[in-house]
């Protein structure tokens, strides 16, 4: 029974992998439209978020399988319970960057400076992806404490944003729809910061039983 177990968590590490590289093909997808209209690019964006929904459902069968047949405890139990909030992250990361392929039709033409925060955010945003990806995997607590550490540079490049294009919108030196449309692609990759923030405070708790609103650590200690 064991090795039936450790072999399915094994599936769901590999899925978990698999997830994440489309998350980071659909922000990078999503990013390189709104720096040039390139309809493929868009596409990829859109085609990545349907394959995340599908792989999804095929994680949290899997998951349920292990928590129905397996009945894990402890670390183990933590394991599995964390891939299922984990993904349904993962799952709003393919919609935003949807939205962001979206907003890519209204933005791509625009010569405005802000667009390089854009591409710097979604390359940081890419980058926390990973790395917390890949500390649930390697089980790896620095990793994952580094991604939550990096939001900060997320949201400074951000805030660059929210101060740039309201002054130039008031002194009518863009129009206010190219102005709000790059803002709120810059809220969505703000947002994906987040969700990889999310990702890895999960992580964080699967591997010490500590979760940041208190309420795991103490069902936790409930099961003891």
């Amino acid at each position: 029974m064991r090795d039936q177990f450790m072999g399915q968590l094994k599936e769901l590490h590999e899925n978990m992998i698999q997830m994440g590289n489309l998350c980071e093909e659909a922000i990078s997808a999503a990013a390189a439209s709104l720096m040039e209209r390139n309809p493929e690019q868009r596409n990829k964006a859109y085609q990545s978020d349907e394959q995340i929904d599908a792989l999804e459902r095929k994680i949290e069968n899997l998951c349920l399988q292990l928590l129905l047949q397996q009945q894990p405890v402890a670390k183990d139990l933590r394991v599995i319970s964390s891939a299922l909030k984990m993904i349904s992250d993962m799952e709003r990361i393919g919609d935003q960057a949807a939205d962001i392929a979206e907003l890519a039709k209204y933005v791509a033409d625009s010569k405005l400076p802000s667009k390089e925060h854009l591409q710097k955010m979604a390359k940081e945003a890419v980058q926390m992806v990973n790395e917390s990806i890949s500390a649930f995997v390697e089980n790896d607590l620095e990793k994952a404490r580094k991604v939550i550490e990096q939001d900060d540079q997320v949201d400074e490049i951000f805030d660059k944003i929210r101060m740039e294009l309201p002054n130039m919108m008031a002194r009518s030196e863009i129009e206010a729809r190219e102005g709000l449309d790059i803002l709120m692609a810059g809220k969505y990759l703000e947002r994906i910061g987040d969700h990889a923030v999310n990702i890895a405070e999960w992580v964080e708790y699967s591997i010490t039983g500590v979760h940041k609103s208190h309420e795991h650590q103490l069902w936790e200690e409930d099961k003891k």
